[in-house]
């Protein structure tokens, strides 16, 4: 299916260029945009028509990262990505920017906790996977940052900890774990430097962000601001920002090279997302300038009590049937052979009864007419 896109068009926000200070009093007004980059991209970016794709998360970085040689990671990533290649792999969307850190080289955020060799794994990444004609798309959490443990740890000249010593408004602690807090302009502005900066110094194909959007701390402490704002539906306020941000990094991602893909990767619940994490998924699928693909996680079994695949599966089509954005389908190719306590008493032991699940629901998504690609979460 050919896909088109409309670029939006951005409005000049009044800044002092790199001197813009994030510590200063907070512009909340929705209509503050970006500045639009001025830079001309001589790589041509690889993607596809049709992606097979699938996550390289950084809970496995662990496992052919941490404590390795430049060398012993460049054969462990060659060894992956030939097999991934094998399996008919043509993306892959890499973690980046996991937890207010980063796994490339970056003046803003401080080195992953997994990232302890003098090497660029994102570089690294990037040449073996292009030579192999694999597209590759940084993938980040824009909210999540680090542990509490952690944070204190870091150099003070992190711009995050010195929102935390100062006690800013822009970030929250929950759970133990800080998060950016989406309501603030200066949030936003975070957000587009780290896409920025990652796009302009990295031939990546593209930008990916999943299903971390509203903190649930923040649903405690936003009330003010609310009020403030003289809105009149406190859910609708709270998806008009994470909308907000969506919209930044699409307009940052765009500005900078048109041919670059911005992607999102949200729940596969539906209404898990509408209400709880305040992310317009129709709204992002049916309508041009939010992304250019969309990746529900619809990690459930055909048996599902809550979110059976096939019913899954057409919701989401009806919001791709006459839009301009690619319907990419995640599965969860990890549950095979396990026990899913979250699928009711029907399904509980279905990932663990049948084996092929995966291949039944490949073969689903290749017959689609609205579909275009699916992505494995091993």
């Amino acid at each position: 299916m050919k896909k088109t896109f409309i670029l939006m068009i951005m409005t000049l926000l009044i800044l002092t260029g790199c001197s813009y200070n994030l510590n200063s009093e907070v512009n909340t007004d929705v209509s503050s945009t970006y500045p639009i980059i001025q830079q001309e991209n001589t790589y041509t970016p690889l993607n596809f028509e049709k992606q097979r794709a699938t996550w390289f998360p950084y809970v496995d970085f662990p496992e052919y990262m941490q404590g390795r040689t430049e060398d012993e990671f460049t054969a462990a990533i060659t060894e992956m990505l030939t097999e991934a290649s094998q399996n008919g792999i043509n993306t892959i969307y890499f973690h980046i920017h996991p937890e207010g850190d980063a796994y490339y080289n970056s003046e803003i955020y401080p080195k992953g906790q997994f990232y302890d060799g003098d090497y660029d794994p994102l570089k690294i990444v990037l040449d073996v996977a292009h030579s192999m004609n694999i597209s590759v798309h940084g993938w980040i959490n824009p909210y999540r940052m680090q542990t509490a443990e952690k944070m204190e740890t870091l150099p003070d000249s992190y711009i995050v900890k010195q929102w935390i010593d100062t006690e800013s408004p822009m970030v929250i602690l929950s759970d133990n774990r800080w998060y950016l807090n989406p309501i603030y302009h200066a949030v936003n502005h975070l957000l587009s430097q780290t896409v920025q900066e990652i796009i302009e110094n990295y031939e990546v194909d593209g930008i990916h962000i999943d299903d971390y959007f509203y903190p649930k701390a923040v649903t405690e402490i936003d009330l003010n601001e609310f009020y403030s704002s003289k809105g009149s539906v406190l859910e609708d306020w709270r998806r008009e920002k994470i909308t907000e941000m969506v919209q930044t990094l699409y307009n940052t991602v765009k500005s900078y090279d048109s041919r670059l893909k911005f992607g999102i990767s949200p729940q596969g619940n539906i209404d898990a997302d509408y209400n709880t994490q305040y992310a317009d998924v129709e709204l992002w699928t049916r309508n041009t300038g939010y992304a250019d693909y969309i990746v529900p996680q619809i990690y459930y079994g055909f048996e599902n009590e809550v979110c059976p695949f096939e019913e899954t599966l057409s919701r989401w089509e009806e919001f791709a049937e006459n839009g301009n954005v690619d319907l990419i389908i995640g599965l969860a190719r990890y549950k095979e052979g396990k026990y899913d306590k979250w699928a009711g008493i029907s399904g509980e032991n279905e990932w663990i009864e049948n084996d092929d699940i995966i291949k039944r629901q490949t073969e689903l998504v290749n017959a689609s007419e609205i579909s275009d690609g699916y992505a494995l979460y091993r």
